[in-house]
C-alpha cells in the first residue's frame, strides 16, 4: 500500500510503521546498510524524477509569494541530490548503535548488569520546506533501528513524496519491510494533529522548522518530543582577538548560507577592539549585501539600520545581522544570555582564559573558540547526517545523530538467581 495513500487514514499508517518498526529491530547492520545503500543508489539515479518534482513545488510556492530564504530550503539541485545520497552512504558507514553497551558490571551477587541502545521504535518527524530533510531522517532512523513518520510541510509536498517513493521501493528490494518510511497522509494541519496526539503509536516526535511550528509541536504534543531550536546565534569578538581571523569568521557564519539555523544572527564587538575592527567588519558585510542593524557606535556608519529591541532576539534567515559594541567579555556574555536561543555561540580570542571563561559561562547547545558558527551540523562533526540539532536538555543536546535516536534498555543475566 502507498505510503501516501490518503484512505488508509493516519492511524493505519501509524500501525503499519509500528509492525515495521518491531522487525526493523531484529534487523543486522548488513541488513540495514545494505538498504541505506540501495536507498543512496535509487536516490541517486532518479534525480531527475525528485528534480521535476521540486520544479512543480518551486513553481507553487513562487507563485504563492513565498520568501527568498524559504524558497532556498526548498530548492534543490542536482549537487543537492547527490548530497543526499552520499548522506545515506555516509550513514551506512557509520558504527550501528543498536546494541551498544553504554555500561555495564558485574553485581556483587554475581548478576551481569549491562545498559544497551535500542531503538525508540517509531519516530515522527514534522518539519518545513527542505525536502533533504526526508532522506537525512529515513536514513538515520533506519540505521538506529527506527521506523519513521515524515510530515513535510505542502509547500514540498511533491518533492518529498517523490524521494520517499524512491526510499521505499529501495527498502523493499533489499528485503526490508518498505513501511520503515512513510509519508504521514494529508495536507492539512489536522494530519498535523494527529501525529502530535498518537501516543502509543508513535514513541518520539521531532519538530524541524521556525519558532511557531516547534512551539506547536511543544505545546500540543501528547507523543514525547525532543525539541529543536531556532538559531539566534552570535559571534563575539573579544579584546584579545586576532582581527583578520575574526573577520574571516564573521564573513563565514553570516554569509556562507543565510537560511540556515546555524548562520550568525548577531555579532558583539569588545570595545577595545571596535576602533579598529569596526570599520573592516561594515565594510566587509555590507560588501557581502548584509544589512546591518546596529547599536549606536554601529550606527555612526553610513547604511547601518538603528537596531530595535527586536532585532537582538531575531533569527532573520537572510542577509542580516545584529551589531553591538560591548564593554567587556562579562556585557557579552549578558547579552547572549538575555538573547541567544542556546543553539550556537561563538568567541574569537586569543586569550585562552576569556575563552575558558566563555566556553563555561554561555549555555549553549554548542560553544565555538575560533570557529564559525557553521560547523554546528552532524556531518561537519561526523555523525554523518543529522536528524537535527536538539537545544532541550534531556536525552540529548545539540546535533542529533545516530546515537540520540536510541533509548536504552537493561539486560540483566544470572545463574539462577532470585531476591
Amino acid at each position: 500500500m502507498a505510503a501516501t495513500d490518503a484512505g488508509s487514514g493516519f492511524r493505519a499508517v501509524a500501525e503499519r510503521a509500528r509492525a515495521a518498526a518491531r522487525r526493523l529491530a531484529l534487523a543486522t547492520r548488513a541488513e540495514k546498510d545494505a538498504a541505506l545503500h540501495a536507498m543512496a543508489d535509487d536516490l541517486a539515479a532518479g534525480g531527475d524524477r525528485v528534480l521535476a518534482a521540486n520544479a512543480a513545488d518551486l513553481e507553487r510556492a513562487e507563485a504563492g509569494g513565498t520568501p527568498a530564504n524559504i524558497l532556498d530550503r526548498l530548492r534543490l539541485s542536482p549537487d543537492r541530490v547527490a548530497a543526499m545520497a552520499e548522506g545515506l552512504r555516509d550513514v551506512a558507514a557509520l558504527p550501528d548503535p543498536v546494541g551498544e553497551v553504554v555500561r555495564g558490571s558485574v553485581l556483587a551477587n554475581g548478576l551481569e548488569l549491562r545498559q544497551v541502545r535500542v531503538p525508540f521504535g517509531v519516530v515522527g518527524i514534522v518539519y518545513e520546506a527542505r525536502p533533504n530533510v526526508t532522506a537525512d531522517a529515513a536514513g538515520i532512523c533506519l540505521k538506529s533501528g527506527n521506523a519513521v513518520l515524515l510530515r513535510g510541510s505542502s509547500s514540498a509536498r511533491s518533492s518529498n513524496a517523490a524521494v520517499v517513493e524512491l526510499l521505499r521501493g529501495a527498502a523493499e528490494r533489499t528485503g526490508l519491510d518498505p513501511d520503515v518510511v512513510q509519508l504521514v497522509p494529508g495536507d492539512t494541519h489536522d494530519s498535523v494533529k494527529e501525529l502530535m496526539r498518537a501516543r502509543g503509536l508513535v514513541d518520539v516526535l521531532i519538530p524541524r522548522g521556525g519558532a511557531g511550528l516547534i512551539r506547536s509541536v511543544v505545546e500540543e504534543s501528547t507523543v514525547p518530543v525532543i525539541e529543536t531550536g531556532v538559531g539566534n546565534c552570535h559571534v563575539y569578538v573579544d579584546a584579545g582577538a586576532d582581527l583578520d581571523r575574526a573577520l574571516a569568521i564573521v564573513l563565514n557564519a553570516k554569509t556562507h548560507r543565510t537560511s540556515v539555523c546555524n548562520a550568525a544572527e548577531s555579532l558583539l564587538v569588545h570595545q577595545a577592539v571596535a576602533q579598529q575592527f569596526l570599520p573592516r567588519v561594515v565594510e566587509a558585510l555590507q560588501g557581502a549585501g548584509v544589512t546591518i542593524h546596529g547599536d549606536e557606535t554601529f550606527a555612526a556608519y553610513d547604511g547601518v539600520v538603528p537596531a530595535t529591541d527586536d532585532d537582538w532576539a531575531a533569527e532573520y534567515l537572510s542577509l542580516d545581522i545584529s551589531a553591538r559594541v560591548v564593554p567587556d567579555l562579562a556585557e557579552a556574555i549578558e547579552h547572549i544570555h538575555r538573547h541567544s536561543s542556546h543553539h550556537s555561540d561563538a568567541i574569537v580570542t586569543e586569550d585562552q582564559g576569556a575563552a575558558r571563561h566563555f566556553v563555561a559561562a554561555v549555555d549553549s547547545a554548542a560553544v565555538l573558540v575560533n570557529a564559525s558558527t557553521r560547523f554546528t551540523d552532524g556531518a561537519e562533526f561526523g555523525f554523518g547526517a543529522e536528524i537535527g540539532i536538539s537545544t532541550q536538555k534531556l536525552h540529548a543536546r545539540g546535533p542529533m545523530g545516530l546515537p540520540e535516536m536510541t533509548s536504552t534498555k537493561y539486560v540483566v543475566t544470572g545463574a539462577g538467581h532470585v531476591r
